[in-house]
């Protein structure tokens, strides 16, 4: 636990900027370095003790309402034995984290990593400091450490009674040896972890004292916004920056890359209207014959070509499906979304020839501090980034580091004045990384008895990783396009018994750029298989509760998931007249869940009564944060299946707010009852995969309310009367 890891700034800087939302880099994470504590009253690198017995957990993980901070922070405590009503928390920043050898490890998060792959190193974070104060107390009584514990942020020498709190000690802890390995506690024995305990950061959001990135302030700011080619391959032919550099706080019009502009002023808006007058000329570039209709004909294409990447076999599905005597296939097809973060891209910057300073809300650190230092053409050790909570990430603000870039190329062009660079809400639609649009062509067969004996599942679409992370790829495939259907694995796992199963991918990559999408690949794999499996038990003649308990008889933690929403809705009693009931389960991010959904129609209208989660994560840190995250899934999983769409024509998006991408309102929200059915032994992510079996169960329950099968999503495409 001693070694440290050397990183050279090129490495680091391809590594960070290839970074997703919680995919590791790959780096050992040092604790004994932790204890160099340049000043007190820091222990370690974890917890900050003040002589009131305040306690500072440090965060690497970003918080944009996931609850992370408050769950990591609940780890940190319950191993440290401290007084929760005492604890604040705080982000280090990456340029602390490189220059302690990476001592907090991984600041990335999305992925639903935030928890899963963090959860031993802070644990161990906060029983070394535990163990390092109780030293301290001890040298000072002159007894042996092995005779005292720490409860509630006292220690006590059990023999004598003799007590002492950790803000008497922190100084001197800080300057004690940390243990090369310390026992962390069963979750059984959880007193702070495992509890439902309120958010940290609740209280500042009510009162309006967080401070999110389009909130900041700094003396002698100044504001600006972009606007940038908004054809796919276009950019910057002209401009005339005359007409406006005359307007009321404008202080300059510039051009920062070849396809973006930006206009710099006293306030936002000014910045903003001024840009809305700004002549511009732009070269449309090579794709303005692209629309979605081409885009979708080029998917259809893929659905039967001979060119597929093949990631998840059992048997010999082809001969299996031949020979056959019944066969039922059908083609779904997922569009494309976008982020829509309620806050758009932002980020303030002040550069000087000796350094780079930005305040951003960023999902990681490390890649924002990469992403400046390269703007800026300085060394990365002349650069600092310092986060901010995030008003919605959903994988937008971690791969991509666009907007934290163009801060950098804009204060750049002013040397020493801070620029607070805030996207429109258009720049932000027109702008995205979108969620990649994917058809599906299944086929299976059924035996006499209705047992599917052979299903090939064919994915023609976008590949991310291709354009985002090549280096994911192997030998040209793109293994994350199959999470959910592979036959083993934390991201996503097929649960189904199939005899002769074939899953591959026809990649096919239109000029749009995809990004890591909220839930990512699960999304669209869930819909299709679990519509799927629907249509199989109906084509069988089976309850699809029973059709799938045959299937998952293997496999019990799915089944669990599935049992436990089933139960929630009643399934075994009869659904209230013209209600229909559709169930879905899937594995993803390490966690099984499932949801049993009830609808109506009314005169063409749809609506959702209700719907029933279970979620097994294994360990489960903060339950109620659990259950918010649920409900939040679903806000975001019904949104897509209902309302989200992203067209395109002329080689650009159309929908560009959301008077054109709508989302759901609170009146159209059904009631989410959650289930939450840890089974321990294992950490899985809870902020997406929730999300993936929105759809489906929806999309289930609408078949069995109305008989009508919607295989082409969003909902509003399709006509229900």
């Amino acid at each position: 636990m001693s070694m440290a890891t050397q990183v050279s700034r090129r490495s680091f800087l391809i590594g960070s900027a290839s970074a997703i939302g919680g995919l590791s880099l790959g780096f050992h994470v040092p604790f004994a370095e932790a204890a160099a504590a340049k000043s007190a009253p820091e222990v370690n690198a974890w917890v900050v003790i003040q002589p009131d017995d305040q306690v500072v957990i440090r965060i690497a993980r970003s918080e944009m309402g996931q609850g992370t901070l408050t769950g990591l922070a609940q780890l940190v405590a319950e191993e440290l034995e401290c007084d929760w009503s005492k604890v604040t928390t705080e982000y280090p920043t990456p340029g602390q984290n490189l220059a302690r050898d990476r001592v907090w490890g991984n600041f990335s998060t999305g992925g639903s990593r935030g928890i899963r792959e963090s959860h031993e190193y802070v644990r161990k974070g906060g029983a070394t400091a535990r163990e390092m104060l109780i030293t301290a107390a001890a040298a000072e009584w002159k007894v042996p450490a092995s005779e005292c514990v720490a409860a509630n942020s006292v220690i006590t020498h059990q023999p004598s009674g003799r007590k002492v709190s950790f803000g008497k000690v922190a100084t001197a802890a800080a300057k004690v040896t940390p243990p090369k390995d310390v026992t962390l506690k069963d979750p059984k024995n959880w007193k702070i972890a495992g509890k439902p305990l309120a958010r940290l950061d609740t209280a500042d959001k009510l009162t309006g004292k967080q401070i999110y990135g389009t909130d900041l302030k700094l003396p002698g700011m100044l504001n600006a916004t972009v606007r940038a080619c908004p054809y796919f391959g276009g950019k910057v032919k002209s401009f005339d920056a005359s007409s406006v550099s005359k307007m009321p706080g404008v202080r300059k019009v510039m051009q920062i890359d070849d396809t973006t502009l930006a206009v710099v002023a006293d306030t936002w808006w000014q910045a903003k209207t001024a840009m809305d007058a700004l002549t511009i000329v732009w070269d449309e570039g090579p794709n303005t014959g692209v629309s979605s209709e081409s885009i979708a004909e080029m998917l259809k294409g893929g659905l039967d070509a001979k060119d597929a990447f093949v990631q998840t076999t059992v048997g010999d599905a082809p001969a299996a499906l031949t020979g056959a005597k019944k066969t039922i296939s059908a083609v779904y097809a997922y569009p494309y979304q976008n982020h829509a973060t309620m806050e758009p891209m932002n980020a303030t910057a002040r550069y000087t020839p000796q350094k780079c300073e930005v305040w951003v809300p960023t999902q990681n650190g490390e890649a924002s501090l990469a992403a400046a230092a390269e703007a800026a053409g300085l060394p990365v050790q002349q650069c600092e980034v310092y986060k901010l909570h995030l008003g919605g990430g959903f994988g937008r603000r971690g791969n991509f580091q666009d907007y934290v870039r163009q801060s950098v190329l804009i204060a750049k062009q002013m040397p020493g004045t801070p620029i607070k660079m805030i996207w429109t809400r258009e720049e932000d639609m027109l702008h995205g990384a979108y969620h990649p649009t994917t058809q599906c062509k299944l086929t299976a067969a059924l035996d006499d008895e209705g047992n599917v004996t052979a299903m090939h599942m064919r994915i023609s679409g976008q590949s991310i990783l291709a354009a985002v992370r090549p280096e994911g790829m192997q030998g040209g495939k793109d293994p994350a396009v199959f999470q959910g259907l592979n036959l083993d694995g934390a991201e996503g796992h097929i649960g189904y018994t199939i005899p002769n199963l074939l899953v591959d991918h026809a990649m096919r990559n239109p000029p749009v750029p995809p990004g890591f999408w909220r839930g990512v690949n699960l999304n669209q794999n869930a819909f299709y298989l679990e519509s799927f499996i629907e249509e199989l038990a109906h084509a069988a003649g089976v309850d699809p509760l029973e059709f799938r308990r045959k299937l998952l008889k293997n496999h019990p933690k799915h089944l669990a998931a599935l049992e436990a929403a089933a139960k929630g809705i009643g399934w075994d009693t009869p659904a209230p007249k013209g209600v229909g009931r559709g169930l879905a389960q899937i594995m993803g991010f390490g966690s099984y869940v499932a949801a049993a959904a009830e609808v109506s129609v009314t005169d063409g209208q749809m609506k959702i009564h209700r719907i029933v989660a279970a979620t097994d994560a294994g360990h489960v840190v903060n339950p109620a944060q659990v259950e918010r995250q649920v409900e939040g899934s679903f806000v975001y999983g019904l949104s897509a299946a209902l309302f989200g769409e992203c067209t395109m024509q002329g080689g650009r998006m159309v929908e560009d707010n959301f008077h054109t991408y709508q989302v759901m309102r609170m009146a159209e929200m059904p009631k989410v009852d959650t289930h939450i059915v840890p089974s321990g032994g294992f950490w899985g992510g809870v902020g997406e995969p929730t999300i993936a079996v929105a759809a489906p169960a929806v999309m289930n329950a609408l078949f069995a309310a109305t008989g009508k099968r919607i295989r082409t999503l969003p909902l509003k495409k399709q006509s229900l009367a």
